[in-house]
């Protein structure tokens, strides 16, 4: 009996194989019939006998390769047709768009062998890839994917690679960026001015002497430009900072080999499987003593980002060179990485010496993602390349926009039961930035034919964020000029959108505690939340348990960069006028006689002291009264190094005062302001007398999340999580979401179906 069915299948299923893949089984097991991408995934339809139907189904996902991810299949049975054989189909372009968009993914190990490989036709061709690597996100510029639809349309196939592509057997069929050194991109130096000084692999040769020269080198990558230098050349890192005007945030470096990366670096088994993985992050790792790198690269700091070379390029120049270059984004400090030729020339010409460039047009920006591992599971901090855009499964309507928050920004839409989180894009901070902002919003609608019908917002009106939310539903009771209702706008308040996301990832339901710990965040009663125990409820709400008891913040935002400020606030709301009196205090001494008359009088007339319940500028006012830091030049520096200096084995704790839903730090800072110990012993007791005050408000919790971006620091999530396994408390944290603002648009996403209030 010959029975006919319809398999629609969504999840990763395009850009990787999966066709041919479903081809060969097909033809294998003698099926009839056809296959073909859409907008919302694979389509087939298959004739046979029903068991050998129902053996093709079992194989199409125990035998798929390996970059395939089924979420969903549907079979339907239809009256047989009498297909003659089984064919692979144009694809179609209509209906609503819910296909997954793969990540950029880094060069597989058969595409390497044939770039090392002499008798290869794609000998040391650096953009050889095939459907199991090379890009994807950063070149589609719509569903499905297919080369029209790619910035390869401009590359026209040789009579090979044609070939390649038309062969359900070849592992380039239907591989969308597949090119030759006949027919594909090449590659061209060039110095500042446009000048061509070199092409093809000459360009690549003259890019190493460059860089053995201690030279910058601006590198065309895969989602954008790269600022290279040589990393072991303290010298030509300075130069790098100084042009750069990065003066201590740690730079991230690229080694030839993980055999290297074991050289500098002291790697975890998790961090050697990231390391290779096809996403290819930069990974955190404590350094090393076998060999060391420029103090330059990476400043007073116990850890390195590091990663391996992703493409044929990158394989490439690393094979010449042999030693490890630091691997920086390629923009001015703040802004977002530069993707064209042209606009690099004109943003890097006064920081890099030459431009190795390509003509493979890069559609958008996507930066490399950057993980650590924390108890043993890895920990996104920065989401990109490799990871973006993957969607998360949750439950959420279609038709939402969330614009997320002011730093680390990423954008979201939903279409039904996913979440589609942009790449990194960065602090919507200067104009640059806020274009690549409006860019992705524009993108991620356009990519999924989503129009949106709500706008969620961060909660703090001042955000660029939120007044791009603004601009967009105004006038929401009215169409916009296409005809089309307005959508509405919500706003959402910051902690909660953590608490949110941080449910999401994991598919917690509510009532459930959160512990949100970060440095800034608007808060319902008008002050600067940022120490808080929200539970969120089950009706949608999102209750304020506890809070850190709040402080002065003298001048705002600009304590943000002045840890001297938040120490002089706690002082002021300890001891009064007579904060300044203690002047033999670090954060005293580091102001001068009229500045500290200034912050006096602001402190007396509560002029521009905002009150904060914030715990990362907590540690930015113990950071200065232990000397560490008075002044940062980016963000998290104090608290990095009050992490860092953490080194002694203790397990004492300062004294502190928990009533009424307020946490004081009160007699902890007094505890620190007469301590005899060392640095080290004071800055590792300050962390386990956080953890201890999180464990007295969470005691009778059956399970606890752990987010905001403080618990970046490795030593205060795992102690947590320590502590909280102790109490016999199940404990959750961001994985796959970044902890801090990055995962701010997921939970405005998610937040649909709530309630929108947090009291």
């Amino acid at each position: 009996m010959t029975e006919r069915r319809q398999l629609t299948i969504q999840g990763t299923v395009q850009g990787v194989g999966f066709r041919p893949f479903v081809y060969r089984l097909a033809t294998t097991l003698e099926l009839k019939g056809w296959v073909n991408n859409s907008p919302q995934g694979v389509n087939i339809e298959l004739e046979g006998d029903p068991h050998t139907l129902d053996t093709f189904a079992s194989r199409l996902r125990a035998d798929a390769p390996p970059l395939v991810r089924i979420d969903t299949l549907q079979q339907v049975n239809l009256p047989p047709y009498g297909y003659a054989d089984f064919e692979i189909r144009p694809s179609v372009t209509d209906g609503q768009k819910t296909a997954l968009i793969l990540p950029d993914i880094a060069t597989c190990p058969a595409c390497l062998a044939e770039v090392f490989d002499a008798t290869n036709r794609r000998y040391r061709y650096p953009f050889t890839n095939c459907t199991h690597c090379g890009p994807r996100f950063s070149i589609i510029e719509a569903l499905p994917y297919d080369r029209p639809h790619t910035s390869m349309k401009q590359f026209k196939l040789c009579p090979a690679c044609q070939a390649e592509y038309e062969s359900p057997l070849d592992r380039r069929f239907h591989a969308q960026p597949n090119a030759c050194p006949l027919c594909g991109p090449h590659l061209e130096l060039w110095d500042m001015c446009g000048r061509v000084l070199a092409t093809h692999d000459a360009a690549l040769l003259m890019t190493v002497e460059a860089l053995r020269q201690g030279r910058i080198v601006a590198l065309k990558g895969l989602g954008g430009f790269q600022l290279l230098v040589d990393a072991r050349n303290g010298q030509a890192v300075r130069r790098l900072r100084q042009r750069k005007h990065r003066p201590y945030k740690p730079l991230a470096v690229m080694v030839p080999s993980l055999e290297s990366a074991e050289d500098y670096c002291e790697l975890s088994p998790v961090e050697v499987d990231l390391l290779q993985q096809p996403a290819a992050p930069i990974v955190l790792a404590r350094t090393g003593k076998r060999y060391t790198l420029a103090a330059e690269v990476a400043p007073s700091n116990p850890y390195l980002g590091v990663m391996l070379p992703y493409t044929p390029l990158h394989h490439l120049l690393m094979a010449e060179l042999g030693f490890p270059i630091v691997a920086t984004s390629g923009n001015r400090s703040g802004e977002p990485i530069c993707i064209d030729e042209q606009e690099a020339l004109a943003r890097l010409g006064d920081i890099a010496d030459v431009c190795l460039v390509h003509n493979r047009p890069i559609v958008r920006h996507v930066d490399d993602s950057v993980v650590q591992v924390v108890d043993d599971q890895p920990m996104l901090l920065r989401r990109a390349r490799g990871y973006a855009p993957m969607p998360l499964m949750t439950d959420v309507e279609a038709g939402v926009l969330a614009v997320g928050a002011h730093q680390k920004n990423t954008v979201a839409v939903s279409t039904e039961g996913q979440v589609f989180l942009s790449q990194h894009i960065g602090d919507l901070d200067n104009a640059a930035t806020l274009s690549a902002f409006e860019q992705s919003v524009a993108d991620l609608q356009r990519l999924y034919g989503v129009e949106p019908t709500v706008v969620v917002h961060d909660l703090h009106p001042d955000y660029a964020s939120s007044h791009y939310a603004q601009l967009m539903t105004a006038g929401a009771t009215s169409p916009d000029p296409t005809g089309r209702p307005r959508p509405r706008r919500l706003a959402l308040q910051h902690h909660h959108a953590h608490l949110l996301a941080a449910m999401a990832e994991h598919h917690l339901s509510a009532p459930i505690m959160g512990v949100v710990w970060d440095g800034t965040g608007y808060g319902t009663d008008g002050t600067i939340w940022g120490g808080e125990f929200l539970r969120a409820e089950a009706d949608g709400s999102c209750t304020r348990v506890a809070h850190l008891r709040p402080f002065p913040l003298i001048g705002g935002e600009q304590a943000v960069k002045e840890p001297r400020r938040v120490a002089l606030g706690l002082l002021y709301a300890l001891l009064g006028e007579a904060a300044f009196e203690h002047e033999d205090l670090s954060p005293l001494q580091s102001f001068s006689h009229q500045e500290l008359s200034i912050m006096r009088r602001m402190l007396q007339q509560s002029i521009n002291c905002p009150l904060t319940s914030s715990m990362g500028r907590l540690f930015d006012g113990v950071a200065s009264l232990l000397g560490l830091m008075q002044t940062t030049s980016f963000e998290g520096q104090a608290a990095m190094a009050l992490e860092y200096v953490a080194t002694a084995e203790t397990e004492a704790v300062y004294p502190f005062a928990y009533a009424d839903g307020v946490v004081d730090w009160e007699p902890m800072v007094q505890a620190i302001l007469n301590a005899n110990e060392s640095i080290a012993q004071i800055a590792r007791t300050f962390h386990n007398t956080l953890v201890q005050m999180m464990a007295v408000v969470v005691a009778n919790e059956a399970q606890v999340i752990l987010t905001g971006g403080c618990f970046q620091n490795r030593l205060l999530l795992q102690s947590a999580l320590q502590q909280l396994r102790h109490l016999k408390i199940n404990p959750y944290w961001p994985q796959q979401i970044p902890p801090n603002d990055g995962g701010i648009a997921l939970g405005q996403a998610v937040s649909i179906k709530k309630v929108y209030a947090c009291v």
